[in-house]
């Protein structure tokens, strides 16, 4: 009776442990095809508003072609959380293939110049995590509330382990 109670808890982790690696292969096989280092990510505040709302979620992809303006991309130059802005200024180098890149969100009547790091001026393409090619409206509504809720996600980790601990194999 009592290796059959072992056998099902040993049984119920190791379903865990490939669910939760499952996940993780999903997503670093993600991050080779986009060439992202975060190939989904959450809107998470209205300065894209209309076209994008807080909430809605985003699939990123990243290659060698330059950035140009109109592009909707998401930098990141140092700061803990992505910004997701519509590019609008390219100055390309000619002496190399740089280029100095300038952001806006489209609800906000100024530049990001304000927003980046260091008091810099312009973004690098090595600031640029993706380009935005797709989207799923109000589907990153799930992680704003986990993110802001703390007490929620916990209810939900506990829920989710009773669950697991509870089940039958």
């Amino acid at each position: 009776m009592k290796s059959t109670h072992i056998r099902q808890i040993l049984s119920q982790a190791i379903t865990l442990g490939m669910v939760v690696s499952s996940a993780l292969i999903i997503w670093k096989g993600l991050i080779c095809i986009t060439g992202s280092e975060s190939p989904v990510v959450v809107v998470l505040s209205g300065s894209m508003e209309p076209g994008f709302k807080r909430g809605d979620l985003l699939f990123l992809y990243m290659n060698k072609d330059p950035i140009r303006t109109g592009q909707i991309v998401v930098f990141n130059d140092g700061r803990d959380i992505p910004i997701v802005h519509r590019v609008i200024e390219v100055h390309e180098r000619r002496d190399s293939k740089e280029a100095d890149i300038l952001t806006k969100g489209d609800a906000n009547d100024d530049d990001d110049r304000m927003l980046y790091a260091s008091n810099r001026q312009w973004l690098q393409q090595k600031h640029i995590m993706g380009r935005a090619v797709w989207f799923l409206p109000y589907v990153g509504w799930f992680t704003i509330i986990m993110t802001e809720k703390p007490v929620i996600k916990y209810i939900l980790v506990g829920a989710l382990g009773l669950l697991v601990i509870t089940s039958k194999g």
